[in-house]
């Protein structure tokens, strides 16, 4: 519990959604006080470079982990109401369905996600397995008319407008960034080299200026480890892994649907180009996940991949072009917008995991004043207004108030 009065210098490690939020909310904190309450973001690159600007951007209520899920997403809400989130950050309910489907092959398709090896598509771990919607009696909803007719072999409900909604990743990552430099936030870029610590608690965080290259330490009496796949880089105890995951952005005016697809490939979905033929194993099915966004756009994601590891820092994240092609091709081959429209971005990011599952981590360390806030999978976004708020408490209050989240400690996987 803080005193009144009492100094803290509070530095939160990364300026992703986790960190972004997390200084949000400990602005709004009843008891912060920025006469002596410091805090500071430090970035490596840029606010939201990693997996936060390049993320769907999905909200749901039937999210995981259940412990957290309710409250984030009450608070998405809450805060799109007080800052305009509809025009400032793309803030809407929308509908949510899985379809299955029957791709099509047209023209000199790429097709290249089985890279010629017949492997498995790694679906990323967005939905359970065991859970399935409603089945549509009448077929394919009316307005969920950018799917081809002939494709769409089935479709089931995973939500509606007032369980699911979506925000633009990138622009809330960046206004809650703003939002709280505006209450008294500090961001400073460069890469952090190493947690100080003294007498079993944190001193301070030693980092590498981006600009100057030279060697700084903040002094600090609360760390936020909350760099997403960067944590165990910063603080190798961390449970943390990476997986790479590719999307694209596809101009393409539809209606407001989220979109989990189930397609079935045609046997001769592929093609020949460069002297390589690219083949396919027969009955591949593969999970391209499609997300309409309100400025006339298509957010598509494809399979997760480990093959190449997680990189120093965000910018050096390489982005391989056949996958990015393998999402458009496959999207294309059941619905004629996806397949027409102008692809507008082609692009990489890492998403941080528990190792063995289980997650995020959210609390305190054995270290005092040391917190981990990491290993969101692919919800980073649904549950950062909880994982902030949380934080806040954490530091203020020195424990969780607004959600049970026994399961989520970090010294429990430490």
């Amino acid at each position: 519990m803080t005193s009144e009065g009492q100094q803290k210098n509070i530095v939160i490690v990364g300026g992703g959604i986790i960190g972004c939020t997390t200084a949000y909310f400990l602005t709004r904190h009843p008891a912060y006080n920025p006469s002596t309450h410091k805090i500071t973001i430090i970035e490596a690159t840029s606010i939201a470079s990693g997996a936060s600007g390049k993320a769907g951007g999905l909200l749901a209520l039937w999210a995981y982990p259940a412990s957290i899920v309710p409250l984030s997403y009450k608070l998405h809400a809450e805060l799109a109401q007080e800052h305009d989130g509809a025009k400032r950050w793309g803030y809407r309910a929308v509908h949510c369905g899985s379809l299955r489907a029957k791709g099509r092959t047209f023209g000199d398709t790429n097709g290249g996600a089985a890279k010629g090896s017949g492997e498995e598509w790694q679906k990323l771990p967005k939905t359970d397995k065991e859970k399935k919607g409603k089945t549509i009696a009448a077929g394919i909803p009316k307005d969920l008319d950018w799917f081809d007719a002939e494709a769409v072999k089935g479709y089931s409900t995973m939500g509606d407008p007032s369980t699911t909604a979506q925000v633009h990743p990138f622009q809330f990552t960046t206004s809650m960034a703003d939002l709280a430099k505006e209450a008294g936030v500090k961001i400073i870029f460069g890469s952090v080299t190493a947690i100080d610590s003294f007498g079993g608690g944190v001193r301070g965080v030693t980092y590498e200026d981006k600009e100057t290259k030279h060697i700084e330490t903040l002094p600090a009496t609360d760390v936020i480890l909350s760099a997403g796949p960067w944590t165990s880089h910063v603080y190798p105890e961390a449970p943390i892994d990476a997986m790479r995951a590719h999307s694209v952005v596809i101009k393409a005016d539809v209606s407001n649907y989220a979109v989990f697809s189930e397609v079935d490939l045609p046997k001769d979905f592929g093609r020949t180009g460069g002297g390589d033929v690219k083949k396919r194993r027969h009955g591949l099915t593969v999970s391209p996940e499609m997300y309409a966004r309100p400025d006339g756009t298509v957010y598509a994601c494809g399979e997760g991949d480990t093959h190449i590891p997680l990189p120093k820092t965000s910018d050096l994240v390489v982005c391989d072009e056949d996958r990015c092609q393998d999402i458009i091709d496959y999207c294309g081959s059941i619905s004629t917008p996806m397949r027409e429209g102008d692809v507008l971005a082609k692009q990489a990011c890492y998403l941080p995991s528990v190792s063995g599952g289980g997650g995020p981590l959210i609390g305190s360390t054995r270290t005092k004043g040391l917190f981990l806030a990491s290993g969101h999978t692919c919800w980073g976004i649904q549950n950062s207004c909880a994982t902030g708020k949380l934080m806040s408490e954490f530091v203020f209050d020195g424990k969780a108030k607004s959600a049970k989240i026994d399961m989520l400690d970090p010294k429990k996987f430490l």
